[in-house]
């Protein structure tokens, strides 16, 4: 498909990219009360679902970015514009993310699809929804996008599309981004939950033979994903692992309607991260990148109630795109 074009254009403060990404988690007041549903997996460990429900035929699963949850005020803001609008949602909270840890060793990363494709079989096996729309954010983004291309022609019928915001689609060059001085904050502010969260494991599966020095040096994700995703999840190298988990060699493969948002500025991103090429020759995969948004911000005022873009976004694709009205 064409790729989009963006009708985002937000006032000047917002037009800084670290100003439009931390406003929305610092400032936003979104909560919500969500109906929560835990699941137990193949592997006997669980998962749980936030349900928010206004009794439609169509229910948007939305999958939350790194370290995120249900309470996410991007996740949040989401689910209070598409009740509003009739529609019902579930916030698939990631393995170790719903405010407890889960009971194996192993947790999430970017690629790991299977946890989406039971999220979603239970949902096809367990209610009667006509339509499911898969929205991820960031992290959740790209499993949204590879989810989509691993199925390709063998997806439910009942999964109608999908909208990915602010997707790291190249792990590999977007680390390398991430790397970068002007990220150093976000990087700390994630990792004092990782650290936290990789050195509970080792306390809880001593046979988990963690090196807490390194871990506590560590100052990149490849550092973490050494010390932890490779071993517990059986990849030869950080380098194997960033091939296998991205989403980017997926896009071709997607066929259904598919949005990506991603933002010019995102200073998470990389150039590898905005497939205008894959976008130019498919049917299916719709690319937007608006000059200005941060990551997973697309705030455009100080004014509340001007500041729902995004989530008005995802309801136009979802009416004209996935053709599905409400």
């Amino acid at each position: 498909m064409p790729v989009c074009t963006s009708s985002f254009s937000p006032i000047l403060p917002f037009k800084n990219s670290h100003f439009n990404t931390m406003y929305r988690p610092i400032f936003m007041r979104a909560t919500c009360t969500y109906l929560r549903k835990r699941i137990i997996t193949w592997d006997n460990d669980f998962i749980d679902l936030d349900f928010s429900i206004v009794s439609s035929k169509t229910l948007v699963l939305l999958i939350h970015g790194l370290e995120g949850s249900s309470s996410s005020k991007y996740i949040a803001s989401t689910t209070i514009h598409l009740n509003r609008k009739g529609l019902d949602t579930v916030c698939f909270n990631l393995r170790s993310c719903s405010g407890e840890d889960n009971l194996l060793l192993s947790t999430y990363h970017s690629g790991k699809t299977d946890d989406l494709e039971f999220v979603v079989n239970y949902l096809l096996n367990n209610y009667n929804y006509e339509n499911i729309i898969i929205v991820g954010f960031s992290l959740g983004g790209n499993l949204t996008l590879k989810y989509l291309g691993e199925k390709g022609k063998n997806l439910p019928t009942n999964i109608k599309g999908g909208i990915a915001i602010s997707v790291p689609i190249d792990i590999a060059s977007a680390e390398g981004e991430l790397d970068k001085l002007k990220n150093k904050l976000y990087m700390e502010i994630f990792f004092k939950t990782m650290k936290n969260k990789i050195l509970e494991k080792s306390h809880k599966f001593p046979e988990y033979h963690l090196n807490k020095d390194k871990l506590f040096k560590a100052t990149k994700f490849k550092h973490l994903e050494e010390l932890y995703t490779v071993p517990v999840f059986g990849f030869e190298s950080p380098e194997d692992y960033w091939i296998k988990a991205s989403s980017k060699p997926y896009l071709n493969k997607i066929e259904k309607p598919t949005l990506l948002i991603n933002a010019k500025d995102d200073t998470f991103l990389s150039s590898e991260c905005y497939p205008y090429k894959e976008a130019h020759a498919s049917k299916f995969f719709h690319l937007e990148v608006p000059n200005y948004g941060g990551h997973v911000g697309f705030i455009t005022s100080f004014k509340t109630q001007e500041n729902t873009w995004l989530e008005h976004r995802i309801t136009k694709f979802i009416k004209q795109n996935i053709k599905i009205h409400f």
